[in-house]
């Protein structure tokens, strides 16, 4: 099982030196500390990326003591293929816009902007720094010209590779999974999706103790018994090869319409336990992680989440890893990303409510030592998925494969 050649371009240590910038208002006619200044950094063909600049005040050309936390563009094979023989351009313009009065993206005073050429030809094998350190705005001033703006920055690239998966149907649907390799697809696990009402958590590890078991299960309004005012017992398992379950996803808190509404509220979001065999038995689970989601309110219709890992110390210490909200009607990705040791952990494609779903499904190859670890990230992907029709709204009907069914246990 190889992974796919990524690239990772990354853009940190970004900090701004204003001429002067002890003074009420620079030459450049920029106060720091009643105008934040940003930097857009621009790739042709990428999305553009913003970050806030921090204002250094050091007379020296030492690195600066702080900065903005890096950003970047990830580069997947099709890019790979089609810039490595060329060099690219990364173009970053500083801009500066007063505080409360616009948002300093589109309209804010442009300072400068600077260029940096990156050559990727050998970025799939090895590190490569493009840029590290000061570097002047707009001209070239001389020496005896008066002080001018300066941006720090470092540009590098890194490997990136992954291992990417893709479902061969609908979640629901018990599809088997691919793994995607350029133009090959090859079978690595298949699905099995069972919508029991009537399950009550059988698919929990049997040594949880009562008060984990309390904290995750909730108790619900009257709403909680009345027919088709709840959707509970969804569970999805994922197999290897050979047969044997090597991940699952377990609906363990019933999604449930908040009280004189249709929809999942964040106050009391429906919840997946995220599990994994424990050791060598086949009917014994462990838990990994816990994802729960909710129907947002506001100017655009969310499906809200929060996604976090289980630690030994028990299902009430989880570590929150990654937290968002996607559009209901146009979908998004989930991502983790950034927010723990080792950079671009997975992500995965969420169709929007209604839309046929085959999520693509993209894991960090340094966070893979075997099948059941990219096990975990596939059921993962299929957990968040299959949440966008849980929070779908109580006054709108699900299709049949959601629907009870009479299977026995799988476990």
């Amino acid at each position: 099982m190889d992974p796919c050649p990524f690239v990772r371009l990354v853009v940190e240590s970004l900090a701004l030196k204003l001429p002067s910038a002890t003074k009420s208002a620079g030459p450049v006619g920029v106060d720091p500390t009643t105008t934040p200044c940003y930097a857009k950094l621009k790739i042709k063909n990428f999305p553009s990326q913003t970050a806030l600049l921090p204002h250094c005040t050091s007379t020296t050309n030492d690195p600066p003591d702080s900065s903005t936390p890096a950003a970047g563009f990830h580069l997947d094979p099709d890019a790979l293929r089609r810039l490595s023989s060329k060099r690219i351009t990364l173009k970053i313009s500083i801009l500066a816009s007063r505080i409360g009065r616009t948002c300093g993206i589109t309209s804010g005073k442009l300072l400068g902007s600077v260029q940096i050429l990156i050559d990727l030809g050998k970025a799939q094998s090895r590190c490569v720094v493009y840029h590290n350190g000061w570097m002047k705005l707009g001209e070239k001033v001389s020496e005896q010209d008066k002080p001018v703006t300066k941006l720090h920055l470092t540009v590098r690239s890194e490997p990136d590779p992954r291992f990417v998966f893709q479902f061969g149907g609908e979640p629901q649907c018990s599809p088997v999974v691919f793994q995607i390799q350029g133009n090959i697809s090859q079978p690595v696990f298949s699905c099995k999706f069972s919508a029991d009402r009537n399950h009550r958590s059988r698919s929990l590890p049997p040594d949880f103790n009562i008060n984990n078991r309390r904290w995750m299960m909730r108790t619900f309004s009257g709403d909680r018994d009345r027919p088709g005012r709840e959707r509970k017992g969804w569970m999805i398992i994922i197999y290897d090869l050979s047969g044997s379950p090597v991940a699952a996803a377990s609906m363990i808190t019933p999604f449930v319409p908040s009280p004189g509404s249709n929809r999942v509220s964040r106050s009391n979001p429906g919840a997946w336990l995220i599990l994994r065999p424990n050791g060598d038995s086949v009917s014994s689970w462990k838990p990994w992680g816990r994802l729960e989601a909710w129907r947002e309110r506001g100017p655009v219709d969310g499906l809200g989440y929060k996604f976090e890992l289980v630690t030994d110390n028990g299902l009430t210490s989880g570590i929150p890893i990654a937290e968002g909200t996607m559009s209901v009607k146009k979908g998004g990705n989930f991502c983790i990303n950034n927010m723990i040791k080792g950079g671009f952990v997975m992500g995965s494609s969420v169709e929007g409510e209604g839309k046929v779903s085959k999520p693509m499904v993209q894991v960090g190859a340094r966070h893979v030592t075997c099948m059941a670890d990219a096990a975990l990230f596939v059921v993962l992907s299929a957990a968040i998925d299959l949440s966008m029709d849980a929070c779908r709204l109580f006054s709108h009907k699900l299709r049949k494969e959601f629907c009870h069914n009479e299977q026995e246990s799988l476990f």
